[in-house]
């Protein structure tokens, strides 16, 4: 009965699939202006749409108002145009205070006619035709004829769907009965089972004394990890008001870690940066080749943050902070000074951050307890070729000249030793 049911439901699922393929034949129609569309919107939604204007101009209409061969000149070399004399091609360039527009030279003639075709297909709406030729008026028989045997098979395909979907359920109906029934028949014998092997567990003293002190070391144990672990937050990955990606900007892109974190070589702390510094990159990239030519929903959220116009690329008077939550936490007993250890000793952000240029979302990679503290300077070399070991190198061959060795050779002026 199962093999019946399930090679009904593959009939069904291929009937399906049938009627899928049936209507993507109906699209091949659309090839060249959906290989426009493809092409448009990888290379030209960053600063256009059709509809309205962004960087550039919009194109609604452009293929009325500029011949096909001036287009295809000026997409593939605007500057080549525009050095050659074309009056348009100045006019343009003079209008928008000479923002020069990036040439596709990797496009042949025939893509930028697919994408002039999805542009006019995307702006002008097609005009309804008063009377037909007579290859028109076949073209017409041919569509309808096409139409009505689609139709036709779309009916007949979900009477299929549906025939097969009641046999189906009438199958399913009559295994889940018989297995009720078997189920009943088996259960005492289970039961009857079970409650033998539970009487005969109770009345073995020395097996329920072995598993009552199995039980408590298993919770001791388990007591003990808990609170061994009590503020050790290892793995923490709190949910951010920004999904930024540190595997995109420290892994791909290779941006240093300190261009964003400045004050890891100079101060305490390693600072947030302020949505500022992101506007450096982010006041041109957008990331709209990835959503259609809208601007990134993250990169949105900066935006809104600054009170900042992609349109009119201005900023208004309502800025809001963005509310980061901080991952890394010490005790406020705890001293840690990231200059300390970044400038003087030379360590690596990926020795207590982990590989954080793989991290799409950030976690806490080390424990950062003071076991672990203690662990690695017990096994890290001391580097002293840098000017806080010269002070103290200067200090011992003083002492060794008998010469007097103040609080304020060996650091004790640094507003840190106190303020902290």
């Amino acid at each position: 009965m199962r093999n019946i049911s399930s090679v009904l439901g593959k009939l069904a699922r291929i009937a399906s699939m049938s009627l899928v393929l049936l209507f993507a034949v109906t699209t091949l129609h659309a090839q060249d202006v959906k290989e426009g569309e493809k092409i448009f919107k990888a290379k030209c939604t960053s600063c256009h749409k059709v509809d309205r204007k962004v960087v550039g101009p919009a194109l609604k209409g452009i293929t009325e108002t500029k011949s096909e061969e001036w287009l295809i000149k000026w997409i593939k070399n605007s500057q080549a145009l525009i050095a050659s004399g074309d009056a348009d091609a100045i006019a343009i360039f003079e209008e928008y205070n000479k923002s020069v527009m990036t040439s596709f030279t990797d496009l042949s003639d025939d893509n930028i006619k697919s994408v002039l075709a999805y542009i006019k297909a995307e702006s002008v709406e097609k005009p309804k035709e008063a009377g037909a030729t007579g290859e028109a008026a076949k073209d017409d028989n041919a569509n309808l004829f096409m139409i009505f045997g689609l139709i036709g098979v779309v009916v007949l395909a979900i009477v299929v769907i549906v025939v097969l979907n009641r046999v189906i359920r009438t199958l399913e109906k009559v295994i889940a009965t018989n297995q009720a029934a078997v189920e009943a028949e088996e259960e005492p014998q289970t039961s009857s089972k079970f409650l033998a092997f539970a009487k005969a567990f109770v009345k073995n003293k020395k097996l329920v004394g072995f598993a009552v002190l199995m039980l408590v070391a298993l919770l001791a144990v388990g007591g003990w990890k808990t609170m061994w672990n009590v503020g050790v937050h290892t793995g923490y990955q709190p949910v951010q008001p920004i999904k930024f990606s540190h595997q995109l900007h420290a892994g791909v892109n290779k941006i240093e870690c300190q261009y964003c974190h400045g004050g890891a070589f100079k101060s305490k702390n390693a600072s947030i940066p302020s949505a500022n510094v992101c506007m450096n990159c982010h006041n041109t990239i957008t990331g709209s080749e990835h959503y259609d030519g809208e601007i990134s929903p993250e990169i949105a959220k900066i935006y809104r943050a600054l009170d900042f116009n992609p349109e009119t690329r201005t900023y208004g008077n309502n800025p809001k902070p963005i509310q980061w939550v901080r991952i890394h936490n010490l005790p406020d007993f705890a001293y840690f000074n990231h200059s300390q250890h970044v400038t003087v000793a030379g360590v690596e952000c990926q020795t207590c951050h982990g590989p954080i240029e793989t991290m799409e979302e950030v976690y806490q990679y080390s424990p950062l307890t003071m076991k672990w503290c203690v662990d690695c300077h017990k096994a890290t070399d001391v580097k002293s070729d840098n000017k806080y070991y010269e002070d103290l190198i200067k200090a011992h061959e003083s002492i060794k000249k008998g010469e007097k060795m103040t609080a304020a050779m060996i650091g004790g002026l640094e507003c840190g030793k106190c303020h902290y």
